[in-house]
């Protein structure tokens, strides 16, 4: 995927963010660090990895869908990759066949903001977020990506028994 299409979903989302205040102080940035098994991180869409170049607060490791950046420390927040952008969101195929977002599952395990819903975030960022995904979504290679990822996605919704 070409480099200006993530360049400008970053534009969209610009500096929006979950909450109107750091969410990170209500969970002492859960989202990023890694677990106690030196897992968890953010999956990065096609062509991330280049842009994000050498970073010196993490590390970039094989993941089930793709890379994954692992956080090691303070990011550059210029820099982080989009899933960063949007968390705890996630991509979704709404009704009319455009892509929305939803609350991620797998932040519920994490993110306070989780149990207050999609309801529960500022509606300018929940925007940001879908619009960031619309625009990845135009390339095929993106809309494959978030296609991929709604598959997996799908697997943490389903009952364990």
């Amino acid at each position: 995927m070409d480099a200006s299409i993530l360049l400008r979903a970053y534009r969209i989302l610009g500096d929006k963010t979950p909450m109107l205040t750091d969410c990170g102080q209500l969970c002492g940035a859960a989202c990023c660090q890694e677990d106690e098994d030196g897992q968890g991180g953010v999956y990065l869409f096609p062509g991330e990895r280049e842009l994000l170049g050498n970073c010196g607060w993490g590390r970039v490791q094989p993941g089930a869908l793709a890379p994954m950046l692992v956080c090691e420390g303070p990011c550059d927040r210029d820099r982080r990759p989009l899933g960063c952008r949007i968390f705890p969101l996630t991509p979704v195929r709404g009704k009319s066949g455009k892509w929305t977002v939803r609350m991620d599952a797998r932040a519920r395990a994490m993110c306070p903001l989780a149990r207050s819903g999609v309801g529960g975030l500022d509606p300018a960022f929940v925007r940001a977020a879908r619009d960031a995904l619309r625009a990845v979504a135009e390339d095929a290679e993106g809309e494959a990506f978030i296609e991929r990822w709604c598959e997996l996605e799908e697997e943490y919704r389903r009952p364990l028994w």
